[in-house]
């Protein structure tokens, strides 16, 4: 069988990587060393400690089994109807796509071509003699997901194409001559234009997005989704469509689609699945055409439960001690995104009650919570977070909500209120949780007001989860480890998990996100130090002393737990001194 000649007599990889002068005999015996624990193999290994890029392994691994290294750009190249020899969940499952064939043999490319059983499995389905080549798995993943598109996605690609003779005298005349709104109406209100934002809005909330950027480029219009926190780029419609979609996601909006030069705000609500989505839009102007980003919010009563977060044990005792206080301050901070609305609707839905009364002030209002009194914040009217917190006072509230601390006056009037038998909640924007009491003193409070208002600062982030339909142990490299602050003692006692990718995490190796918390109780030491106007670095250092989990510990714990990865960890939070 041709799958067994192509390994007859090969050199073993880290002979053959030191005849290549890639490695040296210390660096193979210190790999040899770390297999005896884990049982990866030694190229891998190898990769993981730093020792030698991928692309060398695989090079490497090409000459030692005498097959071809095809690198990422040759990938692009694969037809459809080539990889259409082999079903697409048989490529994904294999990580293998066919990329020549002549006559009876059919080259594919595979990111193990020492996986036999893969290779017998093809032959068996396409009846023809498989010859490996090699190439890195991401990089065949990628090619995977592009050449096997939907089926939807290809009829949206057809569109495009229709669309692109009769949209490019639109776009020449509103460039020139400035807009025609009648002929740009009838182009967006045109079946295929509405099809394709149709498609693009509807696709975001099947893959789980949290934004949809549609941004002009120089030669076409990128339309990306945010997906547990990071951007994806997903369809490239031609520039010249750029007009009919961002008129067409405005007059959804009802934004001036003759205004071209000034930032707009809207929103609009669709049914989809039985499911109600509020979509905020946001328009600003490019050298390019207008960029717009529609976030999703989901209108349906929140259920997200409050162990779920992502607090450890005694973080989640400490939150649960101060939130059923009379009284007092709790603040969430954090980076745009990071969750903090999501940890306050869940904290909410605990304490709610019949015997309290609970009002929020929001902007917007994200989720509805039953048993809440929610208010809308509109400042174009004048319902800002001040105004509307001195009416909120005047009906006779237990706990308090404001979305977002932002001026001194909001500050001011929480604070009051905190000091006056009410329970508030709020959030700010700090990179840590000392960072709430700076930024207070900042805005103008007196740092005695901080103090005696303040109960808790809660810091948080959002890390990605690993998938656990393909997670998997692995080592990761040494300069990796030190970076994360781990000592060579305690490394072997940790096992790390990578998500290695498949159709559930739509081959990210991630499957939604979890907290990390930074959990600060103003104690009488931590006061004191404020009220003498100390160092921030001293005032978390005493945090520190008195049991405050940092944002990095926290992150350590889940990699411990095999939450999350150490990668994403450090992706996230900032290398501690």
């Amino acid at each position: 069988m041709s799958q067994k000649k192509y390994r007859s007599g090969y050199t073993q990889i880290g002979e053959l990587l030191i005849q290549e002068g890639l490695i040296t005999q210390p660096q193979l015996e210190q790999a040899y060393n770390k297999q005896k624990h884990t049982g990866e193999r030694i190229g891998v290994i190898l990769v993981n400690m730093g020792i030698i890029s991928e692309q060398s392994l695989l090079k490497g691994l090409a000459k030692q089994l005498n097959i071809d290294y095809i690198p990422a750009p040759d990938l692009a190249k694969i037809d459809s109807d080539t990889a259409g020899i082999i079903p697409e969940h048989l490529a994904r499952k294999h990580l293998a796509i066919p990329f020549k064939k002549v006559h009876d043999s059919l080259k594919v490319i595979m990111a193990d071509p020492f996986d036999l059983l893969s290779i017998d499995d093809l032959q068996r389905i396409t009846g023809m003699d498989i010859k490996p080549a090699i190439s890195s798995g991401k990089d065949i993943e990628a090619a995977i997901a592009q050449i096997y598109k939907p089926k939807e996605e290809k009829r949206i690609l057809e569109v495009l194409e229709n669309l692109q003779s009769t949209q490019m005298e639109v776009e020449k005349k509103t460039d020139e001559e400035g807009p025609d709104l009648e002929t740009i109406k009838e182009q967006v209100e045109d079946a295929p234009i509405v099809k394709l934002v149709d498609y693009i809005i509807t696709n975001a909330v099947n893959k789980r997005a949290s934004d949809i950027h549609v941004e002009p480029q120089e030669g076409n219009v990128l339309i990306r989704y945010r997906i547990d926190g990071v951007l994806y780029d997903i369809i490239s419609p031609p520039r010249n469509l750029r007009m009919a979609i961002t008129s067409r996601i405005k007059i959804l909006s009802n934004l001036d689609i003759a205004e071209r030069r000034l930032p707009q705000d809207g929103r609009f609500t669709i049914k989809y699945n039985n499911r109600e989505i509020d979509l905020r839009v946001s328009c600003v102007p490019t050298i390019f055409g207008e960029k717009i980003v529609l976030r999703l919010l989901e209108k349906t009563v929140f259920g997200f439960q409050f162990e779920k977060l992502g607090l450890d044990t005694n973080q989640l005792e400490i939150v649960k001690h101060y939130m059923y206080q009379p009284y007092g301050m709790i603040l969430l901070t954090g980076p745009t995104g990071s969750g903090k609305s999501t940890t306050l609707y869940a904290i909410l839905s605990r304490i709610r009650s019949p015997e309290k009364n609970i009002i929020t002030i929001e902007d917007p209002v994200e989720y509805q919570v039953k048993g809440i009194n929610q208010i809308q914040a509109n400042f174009k009217i004048g319902l800002t977070f001040a105004n509307g917190l001195r009416s909120i006072l005047r009906q006779d509230p237990d706990t308090i909500m404001v979305g977002e601390i932002r001026d001194q006056e909001t500050a001011e009037i929480s604070i009051r209120s905190a000091l006056t038998g009410h329970l508030v909640f709020s959030t700010l924007h700090t990179n840590d949780a000392i960072g709430t009491v700076v930024r207070l003193i900042n805005m103008g409070i007196e740092p005695f007001l901080v103090c005696n208002s303040l109960s808790l600062a809660i810091a948080q982030r959002l890390v990605r989860r690993i998938c656990v339909e393909c997670r998997e142990a692995y080592t990761p490299s040494s300069t990796l480890l030190e970076n994360f602050g781990l000592k060579p003692d305690k490394r072997e006692e940790i096992l790390f998990y990578r998500g290695k990718g498949c159709n559930a995490c739509n081959y990210t190796g991630y499957l939604g996100r979890v907290g990390i918390f930074e959990v600060m109780v103003m104690t009488q030491d931590i006061r004191n130090l404020v009220l003498q106007n100390a160092l921030p670095s001293i005032i978390k250092r005493k945090a520190q002393e008195n049991g405050m989990t940092t944002l990095l510990e926290s992150g350590l714990h889940k990699v411990i737990q095999g939450v999350t990865s150490i990668d994403e960890v450090m992706s996230t939070c900032i290398e501690e001194e």
